[in-house]
């Protein structure tokens, strides 16, 4: 490696031609970038006390082998961002100042022929300083050679290239300060020695500077960077463009990302932290058993699921509406599951009608546990691991099984829960309540209801006049207050601001009122003391009322949301599906020992009455205690239990100082806090320090 300052001026103006290769990312500056750069340089032009601004570092290695009678072309390993960011600036800077020389050497004709052109190449690809990849070259070409967009223009390029534009006309009376700046702008100039660096090393760790690096852009890189050339150029042409088109240009950047975690999560099922998911490929693709382009495929083939999916891509209308459902519930936890299931689904192991319903049971199951406030940050540990347990001879038993065998706090909530909670919920406030309304307005419907053109309404209204106050009587406000954003208040309308907060009848009755509704939610009847209403036929609208409309509705809600059913007789045969450990108490000759048995035995009651999801598993140096996983293990001595806590020691909330730190000690079990237990009489306080090991488990499920 050879590293030199250098006037950026200089640089372009000696380089032959500078290509980016196709491995990486494409041009992502944004407006907010190109501004700071703009400030930078008009800055550093109008003060005579700087003499130089830094603007980073440009890593290349040449092309091919470097000769007297050629120079090669420079592959650009990082830096593509300001090459090409300054390259736009000067193609609208020699435009603007056209026959003029606003600076000494600033003319048209020296800016396009030393800094963005090779004037004697013209006709063909030598002719340009910078070859971007894919759709970012054709654009910035015709920018250069002044001939419209391709169809498939940029959209940065073109975006940034306008901002310069509007720049320059906007600030004439600025050009010579500009072209001040721009001559004192410096970098450090990189050359990589093709036979002593590794560019992938050195790629990632010019990660600090610019605009950061995703993570699909160092996965890209990794995969790409260290092949032979021709090799290179075929996978990218036949697997990952095609993969970043059905993205989209600009849901590539937001949504790869996510992708690639899900992607791996459903692969390894571990969950990989959203910040290290690069490195987790990394050794997810150090240990795949096959060759680069079988890697590559299988990418390319399950981020076309993912599209379909999480991008509105699929085409067949049955799956299309519950993937559109599924992102209206923000259900994005449920991919690594769904990756599974649709590779199924095309392999021809899982019918098209069986995904359908696997999906509405991850909607059901997702939907009704935000409904009765479950803890969310649990599910997807629950979807990372549901799909190990699927027997795919019975595919959709067994997923209705494994949903219906979760307990605790990742329950499947019952008909009764479910129920009770839709009808005392806030689901006004609730994040998805346009997609509540519109499920149940379109719920077995052959024609769609556009539940989007409607506004929500209150019945009894926000804000109540003095004659809502005499219907509801002397208990107005509790009813208000209790009541007003529940299921039983709340409907959709076309008429939201010609109702305002008239009285109940007049909305029943006025033109667009409820009594003439074509809307099914308004439509559906309710049982009140033994006679059935509508919304258009009932003359009161009350307490009595809201909550005999909830329970109808909420009955009306099962069926939507339904819970998946299995006779007892499978619901057993799956129970029993989990193999045991080959070792057991009789393993652990100190529990033999009366006193530590007792001690023992007391201790696992109260550790297994913390939550049904607690599990134990004896092993051959220790008894574990898991939920997700282990949060306690003991290990039975001589005289007392020792325990070993999964947590950091840093985190151990021990006012009596008795826990140990075993971070850097060789210890049996899990995590980093040793305690003993010797006498019953301190059994309280070391389940005080179980539980904090338990919670902090069950609260970092998300955390990842």
């Amino acid at each position: 490696m050879k590293a030199v300052e250098a006037k950026l001026l200089d640089f372009l103006k000696k380089s032959p031609q500078f290509i980016i290769p196709i491995y990486q990312r494409n041009y992502s500056w944004t407006e907010k970038e190109c501004m700071q750069l703009w400030e930078d340089i008009l800055r550093t032009g109008q003060d005579d006390r700087v003499k130089a601004h830094f603007i980073g570092s440009i890593v290349y290695v040449e092309r091919g082998l470097y000769s007297v009678s050629s120079q090669s072309a420079l592959l650009v390993i990082d830096g593509q961002q300001r090459l090409t960011t300054m390259t736009l600036l000067l193609t609208a800077l020699s435009e603007q100042v056209g026959a003029g020389e606003p600076f000494d050497g600033f003319t048209q004709r020296k800016i396009r022929n030393y800094y963005l052109v090779n004037p004697e190449e013209e006709g063909n690809e030598s002719y340009y300083k910078l070859l971007l990849s894919e759709t970012d070259k054709a654009s910035l070409i015709a920018l250069l050679d002044g001939k419209k967009q391709p169809t498939e223009s940029s959209i940065r390029i073109v975006q940034n290239y306008q901002l310069f534009k509007d720049l320059l006309a906007n600030n004439q009376e600025e050009l010579s300060a500009l072209c001040q700046g721009i001559v004192k702008l410096m970098l450090v100039d990189i050359s990589l020695d093709r036979q002593y660096d590794n560019p992938q090393l050195i790629f990632e760790s010019m990660n600090s500077t610019g605009k950061a690096l995703s993570q699909a852009d160092l996965i890209r890189n990794y995969i790409l960077m260290g092949l032979e050339h021709k090799l290179q150029t075929r996978l990218y042409t036949e697997y990952w463009r095609p993969m970043e088109t059905n993205f989209g240009q600009a849901a590539y950047t937001d949504h790869f990302d996510g992708f690639m975690r899900h992607y791996l999560t459903f692969k390894t099922r571990d969950i990989p932290n959203i910040r290290q998911v690069y490195e987790a490929f990394k050794l997810y693709a150090q240990n795949f058993q096959g060759e680069t382009e079988g890697l590559v495929a299988d990418i390319k083939k399950f981020a076309d699921y993912y599209c379909a999916m999480a991008l509105g891509n699929e085409t067949d209308q049955k799956l299309s509406e519950v993937f559109y459902d599924l992102r209206e519930l923000k259900v994005s936890v449920a991919y690594p599951l769904l990756l599974e299931l649709y590779d199924d689904y095309q392999s021809k192991v899982l019918s098209r009608d069986d995904f359908v319903t696997a999906a509405r049971m991850i909607e059901s199951y997702v939907f009704r546990r935000t409904v009765c406030a479950l803890p969310t940050n649990s599910m997807n540990k629950t979807f990372a691991q549901f799909g190990r347990k699927l027997r795919k001879s019975h595919y959709l038993e067994s997923i209705q099984a494994e949903f219906l065998l979760q307990t605790s706090y990742r329950r499947f909530p019952t008909d009764e829960e479910f129920k009770r909670e839709l009808q005392i919920r806030d689901l006004y406030n609730f994040r998805n309540r346009g997609y509540w309304l519109r499920r149940l307005e379109n719920f077995e419907r052959k024609e769609r209801v556009a539940v989007d053109e409607y506004t929500i309404e209150h019945i009894m209204p926000q804000t109540l006049s003095e004659q809502w106050k005499s219907d509801l009587g002397d208990q107005w406000k509790t009813i208000h207050s209790q009541w007003l954003h529940t299921l039983g208040n709340l409907t959709l309308t076309g008429y939201n601001s010609e109702y305002r907060n008239y009285p109940f009848l007049t909305k029943r009755d006025m033109e667009g009122g409820f009594k003439l509704s074509p809307l099914k939610v308004n439509q559906m009847t309710f049982l009140l003391d033994d006679q059935k209403y509508n919304l258009g036929s009932i003359d009161v609208w009350n307490e009595a009322s809201i909550q005999a409309r909830a329970t109808a509705l909420a009955e009306q809600l099962l069926t939507v949301w339904a819970k998946p059913a299995l006779d007892e007789h499978l619901s057993k045969t799956y129970q029993n599906k989990n193999t045991h450990s080959t070792y057991s108490i009789a393993d652990h000759p100190y529990l033999k020992s009366d006193l530590i048995k007792k001690l023992f035995d007391t201790l696992r009651q109260e550790i297994m009455a913390l939550d049904p999801s607690v599990t134990e598993e004896f092993l051959k140096l220790y008894i574990a205690y898991k939920a997700e996983t282990n949060f306690v293990d003991v290990v039975p001595q001589a005289k007392r239990l020792r325990l070993t806590l999964n947590m950091k020691f840093a985190e151990v909330n021990d006012p009596r100082k008795i826990c140990k730190d075993t971070t850097d000690l060789g210890h049996w079990g899990n995590g980093d806090v040793e305690v003993g237990l010797e006498s019953l009489d301190d059994l309280p306080y070391i389940m005080s320090l179980i539980r904090q090991s338990f919670e902090k488990q069950l609260s970092s499920e998300f955390e990842v």
